[in-house]
């Protein structure tokens, strides 16, 4: 399993996955084969995180395959990321308060020796041991697996989510601060509160097809509580006239400029953001910078080969830029922490219309959302 790092190799993996796979993939989707085999599932979600292509494209391309009723599976898997990123959108606070407990944890369990065990992979759990050396060769993991390592990581191993949290973001290609978060939240039982989710040695063996045995688990662990309410934002997300000639910023979850809503907006320049380590709360491993890095720079391949003014800039730059800047809006993660914490007032957000239209039905639980899921289709396919 390799994740190119193009735009090209991006949409030919989503051709062969719809030719190949999304047939069966309501069937098979659960199912763990192992890092060999992943002809089960799509594997864009690395690409789908950057905005190398977008949920539409892949709803779309979907639906000119197969009926609503035979993607319907699929859709919601790779509409849950816009529910995600809404949800919290409406709830910043979480984020933030992710970030301070973390920061807490981290002190408490530095020297650890169940901390460290686990994230050398090194439990009397084999499967957990497998997944972190998985996750640390390929930066990725099978959904269900994730559910399962996060699940054993609180309930079994008795380890703070948060930490659970920043080790997944630390590795995954597709590490998402709203997806990331508020799943580890879902399977600790503090995003729907008092529900959690609990792993059982009979469903890993199940859907890794018997390829582990004695697995001793916590099958019967309480939630994590948290007694934390959180208050909706009113946030319209709309976005300015833009003028000619302005210059933009595009990071790193909106790669494909070609592909967003603003193509046709006549921008002076494009710079692309870098965010390193040393500008991040939740330090990233080397190869999962390289792979944001080699993204980036693909992108710029591709608009330089239409002519378009673009180059790769470190998000500290920002601070030395003058003049209204206008940005495809970072979403809530540790870019739009940069902005806000350096009182970056310069920058206009431009927002997707896909998530000005969708983010006001990530009010409630994702159930809710799934209701206006065939309104959003209509609007945008």
């Amino acid at each position: 399993m390799k994740f190119e790092t193009t735009r090209a190799s991006a949409i030919e993996q989503l051709n062969r996955f719809i030719e190949k796979g999304l047939l069966h993939y309501s069937k098979l989707r659960n199912f763990d084969f192992g890092p060999n085999n992943r002809s089960n599932i799509s594997c864009l979600s690395p690409y789908i995180s950057h905005g190398v292509i977008s949920e539409l494209e892949v709803i779309g391309k979907a639906l000119k395959k197969y009926s609503f009723v035979k993607n319907e599976k699929f859709i919601l898997e790779v509409l849950w990321r816009v529910y995600w990123k809404g949800w919290l959108e409406l709830r910043p606070s979480v984020w933030l308060n992710y970030l301070y407990n973390l920061k807490k944890k981290k002190e408490n369990f530095y020297n650890n020796k169940k901390y460290l065990n686990a994230v050398e992979g090194k439990t009397n759990i084999e499967c957990f041991n497998y997944w972190v050396n998985e996750l640390k060769e390929h930066n990725y993991l099978h959904n269900h697996t994730r559910m399962w390592f996060a699940s054993i990581w609180i309930f079994t191993l008795g380890l703070p989510w948060q930490l659970g949290a920043e080790f997944f973001m630390k590795y995954l290609f597709d590490g998402d601060a709203a997806s990331n978060t508020l799943g580890w939240r879902w399977v600790a039982g503090v995003q729907t509160k008092g529900k959690n989710y609990v792993a059982s040695e009979w469903n890993i063996k199940k859907f890794t097809n018997d390829r582990f045995h004695n697995i001793k688990l916590n099958e019967n662990p309480t939630p994590i509580v948290d007694e934390i309410n959180y208050s909706i934002v009113n946030n319209s997300f709309l976005n300015r006239t833009i003028p000619i000639n302005q210059d933009l910023l595009v990071f790193e979850n909106n790669l494909s400029f070609e592909q967003s809503d603003f193509n046709n907006q006549s921008f002076k320049n494009i710079y692309f953001v870098f965010n390193g380590n040393n500008t991040r709360q939740i330090k990233l491993n080397e190869k999962v910078l390289n792979f944001k890095k080699s993204l980036i720079d693909n992108q710029i391949k591709n608009l330089k080969n239409k002519s378009l003014n673009c180059k790769i800039i470190n998000i500290q730059d920002l601070k030395d830029m003058k003049g209204n800047l206008f940005a495809l809006y970072p979403s809530i993660g540790e870019n739009l922490d940069y902005i806000n914490s350096n009182s970056l007032k310069n920058i206009s957000f431009l927002y997707r219309k896909i998530d000005q239209f969708s983010w006001k039905y990530c009010n409630k639980g994702f159930f809710n959302f799934k209701n206006y899921i065939p309104k959003i289709l209509q609007q945008f396919i």
